[in-house]
């Protein structure tokens, strides 16, 4: 990965230049990561099953509401 620094007159680093197809690609993975957080957050604790049909009624209700 090539990078560009901005830097103060200091010298500190204050920003970074990435090229866009390495950007996308840390984006990328970030997504991945956070669905794979969501999902193991989902397997804890206790699991309520319903019927799809109930859970697009649902859907369609809160739509309905908002």
């Amino acid at each position: 990965m090539r990078t560009q620094f901005i830097t103060d007159n200091s010298g500190h680093k204050l920003a970074i230049i990435l090229p866009i197809k390495d950007y996308n690609k840390m984006i990328e993975d970030l997504e991945d990561i956070d669905d794979i957080k969501m999902f193991d957050e989902s397997k804890i604790g206790k699991r309520e099953f319903k019927n799809a049909e109930d859970v697009f009624n649902e859907i369609e209700d809160s739509r309905k509401q908002a």
